[in-house]
């Protein structure tokens, strides 16, 4: 079967979530009372809502909870087959494309727990729609680097116009809604459009798609640290009427961040050799040659092989671990620090009722710490794994999708605790 054909159940799949997805939206449209008034706005719309108003950080429930990672279940079934079947690059290019639009998430969602974003701009920027939104913006800079692939300039131009639509758009129109400072806000504006031309001049023999999605991402995340950067110089009253708090800055930052990255240091060293040679020998990680199926490739002893001896180590010093690792990790540490330590709280039930039972353990702090091991055992099992699969071509882009998804849950909300918790938001 050839790489860019369905298979028989993922047609099947696709063709589910299709009818699915037709008869959530003739309910919307034919019997709005029982699908939006007693589901959708109960259970999705109005948490959104009140997370983004005055009030804030509306918890999540049992049942959204349940839908959000089915959804994102799905996103990855259906996107994996429809990736595949466009030929999108599967490399370790793509997956540093793909960590930077995990990590432009919170950078903007912290601005949003700053109630930077006006009232109707800001639900955009609330866990699911978020990510909903940012996707749709990354498409428009994956298809920019589709379309300008043979002229730089063309792909330099169109991504500071899709750059100047998004700050124009939705981010500067903001700025008078507050009594504050406008220099870094202006400044990160202008140098994020200057880092997009700074990333396009330094990926030259890259792919145009992971190309033009990490040069618009990075435009977008500098613009957004300018505002970091502003709030922390002139800090505004927040919608709730409180100010920012006065936190400690410098242990945190070194402990929820600092210790993620020397470990992922550490484990990519391990690997880099392993890595190294396994590429010189024209294989890749955990994939089996061309010509082979799974079956085929287990049917025999193939210890001897380059892909069996080399993988387990060499996934170590990939950015799919790097990401993965690292997510998890600040994850953990970020939420613990934060309660333990801030008098932060965690509004996710599952995570909640690990604290909860590690608080009963009457140990150390308010239980955090348990939710932390919990994270760091998960990442541990998941890298584990990676080292020991085996996969087909075809398959290259399930890994990658599937690596985005662990990185959403963790590095994202990892970084954006850290980025409230230096803010005082």
């Amino acid at each position: 079967m050839e790489d860019t054909e369905f298979s028989k159940g993922e047609r099947l799949i696709v063709s589910i979530f299709g009818i699915i997805a037709l008869f959530v939206i003739g309910g919307l449209i034919f019997a709005p009372e029982t699908f939006w008034d007693g589901f959708v706005k109960v259970y999705i719309w109005d948490p959104i809502v009140k997370d983004a108003g005055a009030s804030g950080d509306a918890g999540y429930s049992a049942v959204n909870t349940l839908v959000y990672i089915l959804t994102m279940v799905a996103a990855v079934i259906v996107l994996q087959a429809l990736f595949r079947k466009w030929q999108l690059p599967v490399d370790d290019r793509m997956v540093w494309a793909l960590i930077s639009w995990v990590v432009l998430a919170p950078v903007l969602r912290v601005m949003e727990d700053a109630d930077y974003f006006e009232k109707g701009i800001d639900v955009l920027f609330i866990s699911p729609l978020i990510h909903i939104h940012l996707a749709a913006w990354l498409v428009v800079a994956a298809a920019i680097g589709h379309i300008s692939r043979k002229n730089h300039i063309s792909m330099l131009a169109m991504l500071l116009v899709a750059y100047i639509a998004f700050t124009g758009l939705l981010v500067l129109p903001n700025v008078h809604a507050h009594e504050t400072g406008h220099f870094w806000i202006l400044s990160g504006s202008i140098i994020g459009a200057v880092m997009i031309a700074v990333v396009i001049h330094n990926t030259w023999d890259w792919d145009a798609v992971p190309r033009g999605m990490l040069a618009f991402a990075i435009g977008l995340i500098t613009m957004g640290l300018g505002h970091w950067i502003q709030l922390a110089s002139t800090p505004w009253t927040q919608d709730s009427g409180m100010m920012p708090r006065d936190n400690e800055i410098i242990w945190p930052l070194l402990v929820v961040v600092g210790i993620p990255l020397l470990i992922t240091w550490i484990v990519w060293k391990r690997g880099q050799e392993d890595l190294a040679q396994l590429r010189l020998t024209g294989n890749e990680v955990g994939l089996i040659p061309d010509g082979l199926t799974l079956d085929e490739w287990e049917s025999e002893d193939r210890s001897n092989h380059p892909v069996e001896m080399l993988s387990p180590q060499g996934m170590l010093a990939t950015p799919m671990v790097a990401g993965m690792l690292f997510g998890q990790l600040c994850d953990g540490l970020a939420t613990m620090v934060g309660i333990d330590w801030f008098d932060y709280s965690e509004k996710h039930p599952l995570s909640d009722a690990v604290i909860q039972f590690g608080d009963s353990l009457n140990l150390i702090g308010e239980g955090a710490w348990l939710f932390f091991l919990v994270k760091a055992a998960l990442v541990t099992l998941i890298v584990w794994m990676f080292s020991q699969m085996r996969i087909e071509g075809r398959q290259q882009h399930l890994r990658i999708l599937i690596v985005l998804a662990v990185m959403i849950v963790g590095m994202a909300p990892g970084l954006r605790d850290i980025g409230r918790l230096i803010l005082g938001v």
